[in-house]
């Protein structure tokens, strides 16, 4: 290494779920490469001792590791722009700042003065998640506040359907994955972290270690055989997407009828299996758990294997020999990604995988979980507070589409409007910070394309961001942002279980032309509103994340000095393993639950409620028990037009969308169309063929991959790829993301996004 290269540490923060620390080797101003923890940090000592036990070694994944692609990227914006043709054009003109921030103070101020601060909207990313990354909340939240949100793109479902069975502080609680390395048995629903959390503060390296050292059988029930599957599952079972709720009540019919239950267990922990465990004014009913897998209850269908197979595809005798391993060995672990939940039916299917840890009684004991997703650690260090919020209205993030267009039509019994009865005002004004959800990582693009072009509806976009995205396309206002490796920045551990840590990241090169903080825009922009020493409280960015570290370290002594941290670059400790729920487990009358009865809720009386009173479109299915239905764009409503479910999943080369312009991982990882030959053939289509997927939102052209790795009747594609297509002209994508294809139509509960439930056609494009 030439004496003239330095070593500075920053971070890889897009939401991947890891925040992986990264080791900027820098000469003459620019990156020459990019590494992750040292090869002799974190490996595991002799014997085989788990990564808990071991000196923690987050080392990124490729996509991290090219991130000086994205730095060096021709598609970089470097100064302000402001628009000069029509919305989603991409024509604009070189500004000054001033102008910039000036026209953007004017239209927040006529937008608060017009129509009040509920028509301001900070929309939805996840480019960043960084400790100075809500800035603009903070701002407008001075300014007298702005229209919330709640739930994410990525767990609404599972989010709103956990709190009916664990409880709002429970909803989330699960083993760590390490935790499954005590079990016999592990059954993982549409799970994939070698491929959603490759690198090494991700749940992949958990779950290699798992496999290998474990000596579980492990099943794997998904629609495509994943890296995550590939070698070392027990069994790989292909199911239709959006029909695990049917394979849990198979399963558990079978494990009731052959007395597989924990009957002891349910009598003391749950409400609602069974008529002795329901509430006492609904007893004599059939209303309990028990009935409906019976045939006992409101619908008189046994949910035998032989009912489960044609729907899920899976044959009733591979239904019967899961049940016999679910209901015969211990310990079990039972986890979900969230694959399954991003469904029409999402929030049945989160609850229904639970329902098999609590009838056999495997919660609260080594080598056992929730049934929800693996656990993560919490993070050592708060963000740059937004201060309270006064608008007291929230909408779910998904439909803010909604409140756009229709936004003083939306209540809560019909939209889940929170905080109010309805809205008193549609979105005037959006602001997008790090984010591709206007259109790109959003449902429905076409139609999306249609909203945001009529300026009589929304007045104001402001887009801030690093390249040009399609969603900054459609900004009124574009603004250059600094990459984090481009500022200092600090970040903690994302998602992973194993250990806490902190990156204290430095400016490894100078950001191109113009382009300026978040944290800097918006201090000029509170200037100019006589906010400045409120928004900065005279501080620097650098200054606050200095004092939300001392903060950290009031409450944690553990934590090194400010100044030896930077000097280390990053800190990091691994964290034991826990079992979830084993206080409750142990003492559930000392220990309750945060449910309304204190137990595990499986007829939630709550859910029961709001079924009654919210006013839900036909077709959509809103239970108090975790039953099936297929939803309302499900693969029983297939026609000859459309016969063939499309089901998006997470992609090797991208984050979301986050490096899908990276020319090498598109090469390393290509765009492809996962197709099985019994469905290729009758259509003429091999491998590497250009096809085009059309549904009734959209079409998209993208190659094939005949692949016996995916179910016959449905077709997988990766979400994330970068939506290009002429939307003045026949709108087909040719970039090939997924969004495209799919719908606006929010889920029954969360309100959120069911974009892995969409009917299509495949035809071959002509050779």
């Amino acid at each position: 290494m030439s004496d003239d290269t330095r070593t500075i540490w920053s971070h890889c923060t897009v939401n991947c779920g890891a925040r992986c620390p990264l080791l900027f080797h820098v000469r003459d101003g620019r990156i020459i490469w990019v590494e992750g923890a040292s090869a002799h940090d974190g490996a595991l000592p002799d014997g085989g001792a788990s990564p808990a036990a071991s000196v923690p070694q987050p080392r990124p994944c490729l996509r991290g590791r090219t991130v000086r692609r994205w730095i060096e990227s021709p598609h970089r914006l470097r100064y302000p722009q402001r628009r000069v043709g029509a919305r989603g054009e991409g024509r604009f003109e070189r500004i000054t700042w001033d102008e910039a921030l000036d026209d953007i103070s004017t239209r927040l101020r006529h937008t608060i003065d017009t129509y009040g601060n509920e028509a301001v909207y900070v929309a939805y990313g996840t480019g960043v998640h960084a400790t100075t990354g809500r800035c603009f909340e903070r701002l407008v939240n001075l300014l007298g506040g702005h229209l919330g949100r709640y739930n994410d793109y990525s767990t609404a479902q599972i989010a709103a359907a956990m709190p009916y069975t664990y409880g709002e502080a429970d909803a989330f609680t699960a083993s760590p994955l390490i935790e499954a390395a005590s079990a016999r048995l592990i059954v993982n629903f549409g799970n994939s972290p070698a491929e959603t959390s490759m690198g090494g503060a991700g749940g992949s390296r958990d779950f290699s270690w798992v496999r290998e050292v474990s000596g579980a059988r492990i099943y794997q029930v998904d629609y495509r055989l994943t890296e995550t599957c590939t070698g070392h599952p027990d069994e790989w079972l292909p199911i239709r997407p959006g029909t695990d709720a049917a394979l849990v009540s198979a399963i558990a019919h079978e494990l009731v009828v052959n007395d597989w239950i924990d009957q002891d267990f349910l009598d003391a922990y749950t409400i609602g299996f069974d008529d002795t465990t329901m509430p006492m004014h609904l007893r004599g009913q059939n209303l309990g758990y028990r009935d409906y897998l019976l045939g006992t209850g409101y619908d008189g269908m046994p949910k035998t294997p032989e009912w489960a197979a044609p729907i899920t595809q899976i044959p009733a005798e591979s239904i019967r020999r899961l049940a016999r391993d679910v209901g015969t060995i211990r310990p079990l672990f039972v986890m979900q990604g969230w694959g399954p939940q991003r469904h029409s039916n999402g929030e049945l299917t989160a609850r229904a995988i639970a329902m098999l840890p609590l009838l056999t009684g495997q919660v609260g004991l080594p080598g056992t979980s929730t049934g929800s997703h693996e656990a993560s650690s919490d993070r050592l260090i708060a963000d740059l507070p937004s201060g309270p919020n006064p608008v007291k209205a929230r909408i779910s993030c998904f439909t803010w589409t909604d409140a756009v267009s229709r936004g003083t039509e939306m209540t809560a019994e019909s939209d889940g409007v929170r905080g109010v009865d309805r809205l008193s005002t549609n979105i005037k004004f959006i602001w997008s910070y790090a984010g591709n959800c206007l259109t790109n990582q959003h449902g429905g693009i076409n139609m999306v394309h249609d909203i945001l072009v009529d300026e009589s509806l929304c007045e104001s976009i402001i887009v801030t961001d690093t390249v040009m995205t399609d969603s900054a396309r459609y900004a009124d206002i574009l603004l250059p942002d600094v990459m984090r490796m481009e500022q200092t920045s600090m970040a903690c551990q994302g998602e992973s279980e194993w250990y806490q840590g902190v990156t204290f990241g430095q400016k490894v090169v100078d950001a191109p032309g113009e382009c300026r903080t978040s944290y800097d825009v918006c201090a000029a922009l509170a200037r100019r509103f006589g906010l400045w020493q409120r928004f900065t409280r005279e501080r620097s960015q650098e200054e606050w994340i200095a004092h939300l570290y001392e903060e950290a370290r009031d409450r944690d002594h553990g934590l090194p000095s400010y100044e030896d941290g930077v000097a280390m670059g990053h800190y990091s400790r691994a964290l034991p393993t826990t079992v979830a729920l084993a206080d409750f487990r142990r003492d559930p009358a000392a220990h309750p639950l945060s449910t309304p009865s204190g137990k595990a809720e499986i007829f939630s009386e709550s859910l029961a409620r709001k079924a009654t009173a919210w006013k839900l479109p036909e077709g959509e299915v809103m239970s108090p028990l975790p039953i099936y239905d297929a939803g309302f764009e499900g693969w029983d409503r297939a026609t000859d037009e459309y016969p063939l479910i499309c089901a998006g999943y997470h992609d090797k080369a991208r984050a979301h969308s986050s490096f899908g312009s990276i020319e090498s991982l598109k090469q390393a990882c290509p765009h492809r169309l996962w197709i099985n030959p019994i469905d290729a053939q009758p259509r003429g289509i091999v491998s590497d063929d250009r096809v085009r997927v059309s549904s009734r939102y959209g079409t998209v052209e993208v190659l094939a991959r005949v692949t016996r790795r995916i179910i016959p009747g449905t077709v997988g594609l990766a979400q994330g790829a970068w939506h290009e297509a002429d939307m003045v002209g026949d709108r087909v994508d040719v970039g090939g993301c997924i969004n495209t294809l799919t719908s606006l139509h929010p889920s029954p509960l969360a309100k959120g996004n069911g974009v892995h439930t969409n009917l299509v056609q495949v035809r071959l494009c002509k050779r």
